[in-house]
């Protein structure tokens, strides 16, 4: 059916399931209660406090997932608002199919409600395999150094449609989405989008990399004024090649190197635009050097490709390098992000929860020397042969945790046989990884919770993987 297209218009004869009660979910139903759609919320599991909350706002959540809860609505729904956690193979959504209800995402409800306030937003889009949070909050951050009303939200753990609903609207909404949202997306008009990288990941939820990259490739759909996409990546070239975007929208590159014409890149340790510029075939405009770049973090070729993306963004949005310099010089990254914890006995501890499948794994390995690394958890179909192959040589010991130990412990064994393994279960899981990382480490290691893997089978999610983590080195200091 068709749906309405304005916060404006009357969505109060209309009703809808929620599928999926967690913060993006309560959000959907939360901003449907307030547009009056009769909504109702299912799930296998929800968070307590959602729960009751849902009941607070004259809703209510259906402990169940399967489709027979389709009967216990009270309603035939009109159309169903589908959070990540379910795949397009997942009984409940193949039989909303069946049954013709729409489908949208909390991303497809947020657009068609953005006139909400007088301040109509921009829209700048970001996906990738990695660096999608901490490009969408530095060039959040270079818009806000330009005097915007800017947020980055949405798959970032900040729901897109409370930041609909704040009262003073925004400039410009930074809005990073995962290849969950973008496989069910209709068509939205960003200002800018950007395709940071490719690599395996969620090959369980797609079915296979076709299906990821076919997803991850929609980001460009009915772009305005530029699609950026990695030089270094020829997956995302691919997709910026095959984009259907709008007339005059321009492809710009970033580079971890010296830039073409038309991208943003390093000459030696300065960032440049080569793309914003009029003459563009012979100069170049400073941004800033990697000097500055070295007050956000260690300055990895993860961050120098974020910073280069969030840079191509912002100058799509018209904010000038002084701004940009401003924002590098005092931004500083989220937790649980190649995230220095302490240093104990001349180790050093780093929280890289945040690493949860193998490119963004391999990008950390590579910032050290010598490492004990903390691995495992969920592999999400994905097979980490390579990645241990391809460390083995920094690789001191490894700490294995998570459901998926036995494989481990079998890949290190076959193609590390020399290095050492401690295998780690039970209820204090991670203290107990942190006290063998520590027994395993020599003075000068570097001990690095990088775990390649998703995090749900131990763990509420990456952060409360880090934040154990974190306590746990604290004890180890005190």
């Amino acid at each position: 059916m068709s749906l309405p297209t304005s916060w404006h218009e009357d969505w109060s004869q209309l009703k809808a399931v929620v599928l999926g009660l967690g913060k993006s979910g309560f959000s959907a139903l939360d901003t449907l209660v307030e547009l009056g759609v009769e909504a109702v919320a299912v799930g296998g599991s929800a968070d307590e406090r959602l729960v009751d909350l849902a009941e607070v706002i004259g809703s209510r959540f259906i402990f169940d997932e399967t489709p027979k809860v389709l009967d216990q609505l009270g309603f035939a729904p009109d159309f169903a608002v589908v959070s990540p956690g379910f795949a397009p193979s997942h009984p409940l959504v193949k039989e909303l199919e069946n049954r013709k209800v729409t489908l949208i995402t909390d991303i497809d409800l947020a657009y068609r409600l953005r006139d909400k306030t007088p301040r109509v937003a921009k829209w700048i889009v970001v996906t990738g395999t990695n660096g999608k949070t901490t490009t969408c909050e530095l060039t959040a951050a270079m818009l806000a150094a330009d005097g915007h009303r800017a947020v980055a939200c949405g798959n970032i753990g900040n729901p897109i449609l409370d930041a609909i609903r704040d009262p003073e609207g925004f400039d410009f909404l930074v809005v990073e989405l995962s290849s969950f949202q973008l496989h069910y997306l209709g068509e939205i008009h960003p200002l800018a989008s950007a395709f940071l990288n490719l690599a395996e990941d969620h090959l369980d939820w797609h079915g296979d990399m076709q299906s990821y990259f076919e997803a991850k490739s929609k980001i460009y759909l009915g772009t305005e004024v530029a699609i950026v996409f990695n030089e270094q990546d020829p997956k995302t070239l691919e997709a910026a090649q095959q984009a259907d975007v709008l007339e005059g929208c321009r492809a710009i590159a970033f580079s971890l190197f010296t830039p073409q014409k038309s991208a943003v890149g390093f000459v030696e340790d300065i960032l440049v635009d080569r793309a914003f510029l009029a003459n563009r075939a012979e100069e170049a405009l400073e941004i800033a050097t990697e000097s500055e770049l070295s007050q956000i973090g260690p300055v990895s070729d993860q961050l120098r490709a974020n910073v280069a993306a969030a840079t191509a963004l912002a100058r799509a949005a018209d904010v000038p390098p002084q701004a940009i310099r401003r924002a590098i010089t005092s931004f500083k990254l989220s937790p649980h992000r190649n995230q220095p914890v302490a240093e104990v006995g001349g180790v050093l501890f780093v929280n890289d929860s945040k690493a949860t499948n193998a490119h963004a794994a391999n990008s950390s390995l590579s910032a050290y020397d010598s490492v004990v690394w903390i691995v495992g958890g969920l592999f999400k179909g994905v097979d980490p042969a390579e990645l241990i192959k391809k460390h083995g040589t920094r690789l001191r010991a490894a700490v294995l945790i998570g459901s998926e130990t036995e494989q481990l412990a079998k890949l290190f064994s076959e193609l590390l046989p020399d290095t050492a393994i401690s295998v780690i279960s039970g209820d204090s899981v991670m203290r107990d990884a942190v006290l063998a990382a520590q027994t395993l480490a020599e003075p000068g290691d570097t001990v690095l919770l990088a775990p390649a893997a998703a995090s749900m089978d131990q763990f509420r999610d990456y952060a409360d993987r880090g934040e154990s983590f974190v306590r746990a080195v604290g004890e180890l200091s005190a």
